[in-house]
């Protein structure tokens, strides 16, 4: 266990999470193996990743037939807390050992909700009401009308997980809002906890199609050059640069007057950490952003590859000044980031509704086959 990186990873300060959640990891024994021999110290959940564990899965099945009238929603709603909750006990000796630093297990909201702030607050409400554990985060996306419920969950004393960054701007306005929870919150700060989930593989996808296009449409040797010099590099750029901001919101006075009642810094999250381009290193997102109080929640292929073969060094801090001309360049070759961040945000929420709609149809046919037997 000692020479696995990825319980080295928590000697600088980051902590491992999975981002993966299924009936059997629980029931198998995998989960609590994970926590004990892989240092996986927290655990995200999204539509997708549920769907893909109750369709493609007979683990459910047993409860589904327990569910004998109740609505589709309620089924599901039934079938995620109760993963929820049992993966929140395993967790919960690592919450209370680090006084609340981790051990946290994210559910998300219903991904209908992601342009209405008070659903996303009543839903949010209830979802923790429900869990009723305290290492809970609910996950709310980090679009215009997610930022005021983030504010008003945080200062009810819900933790959450804020979604879908893609924009430093819009981590910036998620970390605020956490300040402005924290500000107005009138009872205890020292087990509020947040995260600022910074989204990475799917920029580069995006940035480097782009890139792929200008390649093919000019001949210009020096042009290719500066083209090709971009790709893949983007996302990790954009995430130092995030950083940097972090160092700026969390290091300063106002920050420091909540920490004197126990507050914690809104820790950033490196999501979307499994490498799509086969071309890149596996571990690349991992490898090139290690650094003090930041969470990396990797997909099992990962989290695999990188207790084989991360190799760890403190990089989350080097070459900004790289960073920033990677992205100052990229804005010279006409590529607009935030364009493509904007983007990114609206395939995102899709990506999240049309497996939660699949879902809820296979679990209307699998209830309706329980009631007609």
């Amino acid at each position: 266990m000692a020479d696995n990186p990825l319980v080295h990873l928590h000697d600088f300060g980051q902590s491992v999470w999975i981002d993966d959640l299924r009936r059997d990891m629980i029931t198998t024994g995998e989960l609590q193996r994970l926590i004990e021999a892989e240092g996986v110290r927290g655990l995200t959940s999204n539509p997708a990743i549920f769907e893909k564990a109750i369709v493609g899965s007979a683990a459910y099945d047993e409860q589904i037939r327990g569910e004998r009238g109740q609505s589709v929603d309620a089924v599901y709603e039934n079938l995620v807390v109760k993963d929820i909750q049992d993966a929140a006990d395993l967790f919960r000796p690592l919450y209370e050992s680090s006084e609340g630093a981790d051990g946290y297990v994210s559910l998300e909201v219903s991904p209908y909700l992601a342009r209405d702030t008070e659903g996303t607050i009543r839903e949010a409400h209830h979802l923790w009401e429900r869990v009723g554990r305290p290492n809970l985060m609910i996950k709310v996306p980090g679009t215009a009308e997610g930022i005021p419920a983030i504010e008003a969950l945080i200062a009810a004393g819900i933790n959450v997980n804020v979604t879908l960054l893609f924009a430093r701007a819009a981590y910036a306005e998620a970390a605020e809002a956490y300040l402005r929870g924290l500000e107005r919150r009138a009872g205890p700060l020292d087990r509020m906890a947040s995260v600022a989930s910074f989204f990475l593989s799917r920029i580069d996808t995006a940035v480097d199609d782009l890139l792929q296009a200008e390649i093919a449409a000019t001949d210009a040797a020096g042009q290719l050059e500066r083209l090709k010099s971009l790709q893949g590099s983007v996302a990790i750029a954009n995430a130092k640069l995030a950083y940097r901001q972090f160092q700026q919101l969390f290091g300063g006075e106002r920050f420091a007057k909540l920490a004197t009642r126990g507050a914690k810094p809104q820790r950033l999250l490196w999501a979307s950490t499994g490498t799509k381009n086969p071309d890149y290193r596996d571990v690349r997102y991992v490898e090139e952003l290690v650094g003090p109080a930041t969470v990396n929640t990797m997909p099992p292929a990962t989290l695999k590859a990188c207790a084989d073969h991360c190799e760890l060094r403190p990089s989350l801090e080097a070459g900004l000044e790289d960073a920033e001309r990677t992205l100052a360049e990229l804005a010279a070759v006409g590529i607009d980031l935030d364009k493509v961040t904007g983007e990114l945000l609206a395939d995102g929420l899709a990506k999240f509704t049309a497996p939660f709609d699949k879902l809820l149809a296979s679990l209307r046919a699998k209830t309706e086959a329980v009631a007609a037997g």
